[in-house]
């Protein structure tokens, strides 16, 4: 998993910041459509705006839900996500309830994530449930990914970016195990390189979020924390 095209298809080129302008956002378009990167990550904001930019190009909306602490109310986070799906959302990742999940409350961590699986497989998107592992014990991280399985979503992911820590190929195995072989794994945060990929992916990881993307698939070096 070397060669370019095949490290660009696991990437969700990422573009977070709060400050980002339309400007940015386009641009970020374009290179994922050079590269033909698997989709674009943005602000709910955006979407409508990406959507339209990557008409055409086989390259997924991504957007977030809840982001970046986790801490709005799961009817708030459903009306949120089903708000970005009918903007043209395909995929939507999620921040779950810290707090639930450092108290290891498996049924508030399902019900979080069910009402939002529900907003999001309603409109036949994607959702990735980020347990922000950098907060959590081995045994947190666990159950919250136990209760993603339970509760429908698609997907697991790491981290934010936006929290401290970021994706280590060792959380990152551990999810797999958790989730078992069919569902997604994503490793976000940190994920600077073409080496950094690699590991995520032979950890388990089938999908990466960087916004080095570029940098990871020319073998350079990217300096980005997300």
């Amino acid at each position: 998993m070397s060669t370019e095209a095949g490290i660009a298809s696991y990437i969700d080129h990422t573009l977070l910041k709060p400050e980002a302008s339309e400007a940015d956002v386009l641009k970020v378009c374009a290179e994922a459509v050079e590269y033909n990167f698997k989709s674009v990550c943005v602000n709910p904001v955006w979407v409508k705006t990406v959507k339209n930019a990557l008409k055409g190009s086989g390259v997924l909306t991504c957007s977030v839900v809840g982001f970046p602490l986790g801490a709005t109310p799961s009817d708030v986070k459903a009306f949120e996500a089903r708000g970005a799906v009918l903007d043209g959302a395909d995929e939507v990742d999620m921040v779950i309830n810290i707090a639930a999940a450092r108290a290891n409350d498996k049924g508030a961590l399902v019900e979080d994530i069910a009402k939002v699986a529900e907003a999001v497989h309603g409109g036949e998107a994607i959702l990735k449930v980020i347990i922000e592992t950098s907060l959590l014990s081995d045994e947190q991280k666990v159950v919250a990914c136990e209760a993603a399985v339970e509760a429908g979503a698609d997907f697991v992911k790491t981290s934010t970016g936006f929290n401290g820590g970021g994706a280590t190929a060792e959380d990152v195995a551990l999810m797999r195990k958790a989730v078992g072989p069919d569902l997604g794994v994503k490793a976000s945060g940190g994920v600077r390189s073409l080496a950094d990929a690699q590991a995520m992916i032979a950890a388990g990881a089938t999908r990466i979020g960087a916004s080095s993307g570029i940098a990871i698939v020319k073998g350079e070096q990217g300096s980005s924390d997300y």
